[in-house]
């Protein structure tokens, strides 16, 4: 593609300057900021007292700015990645980050860091994909899911814009897409959300793991490729 040409064009759901647009454009397409879901908190008391957690368990941004201004100061929080460590905007917590920003990483940093288990509070957004909560299950881990928000689509609802592609971050981001994006590409970020697409009559063209260096190679493969509208 010469650097006069046009790009393609990609609806994502995050501001042009985020470090996911960012990976879009690496990968030789242009993303079009796309706000068409928001969130909504929803969070109640913690599950058990905060005295009787060993840990705060964080999985991503939206649950770290619900969860933060509750927490006792000096509260080790185990936090998936650091765009959430950020997010939690706190000097007095002691904050430890897993090698990858992954749930699996996170799950090995549990267990290395409290090899004997114990009771942990794991703040998470409504629809999240429960990996903890299942890889932790019967075991000495006992994690106790506190919901503090869940996406909703944006009222009034935008219309698309013209683009080439969309790609879904959340399988509800997927439902509301699947009927208006039936004839542009459709991306799927992780399992679950390849599965909304499906389940919605709408199947995405592919999907990648949620990690940003496999969204990037998932795009620069279809960057030339001629899809057909479904």
């Amino acid at each position: 593609m010469s650097a006069a040409a046009v790009l393609p064009r990609l609806a994502l759901a995050r501001p042009a300057q985020h470090p996911l647009a960012d990976t879009v454009r690496k990968a030789g397409w242009e993303p079009v900021p796309y706000a068409f879901t928001s969130l909504k908190v929803c969070a109640g008391p913690p599950p058990i007292p905060f005295t009787e957690a060993q840990a705060l368990l964080v999985l991503s941004p939206s649950g770290a700015q619900v969860a933060a201004p509750r927490l006792p100061a000096g509260m080790l929080c185990l936090v998936q990645g650091a765009g959430t460590a950020d997010a939690l905007g706190r000097e007095d917590l002691e904050i430890r980050l897993p090698l990858e920003a992954r749930a699996e990483a996170l799950w090995e940093l549990l267990r290395t860091t409290f090899p004997d288990g114990g009771d942990f509070i794991l703040a998470r957004g409504e629809r999240s994909r429960e990996y903890l909560e299942v890889a932790t299950r019967g075991t000495a881990w006992r994690i106790h899911p506190w919901v503090t928000h869940r996406e909703v689509a944006r009222d009034p609802f935008p219309p698309l814009p013209e683009v080439e592609a969309v790609l879904a971050l959340s399988p509800l981001q997927a439902e509301i897409l699947a009927p208006i994006a039936r004839g542009v590409q459709r991306f799927a970020w992780g399992e679950a959300t390849a599965e909304a697409f499906a389940q919605a009559g709408a199947p995405a063209h592919d999907r990648c793991e949620p990690k940003p260096g496999l969204l990037w190679a998932m795009l620069a493969q279809h960057l030339n490729k001629e899809e057909s509208p479904c």
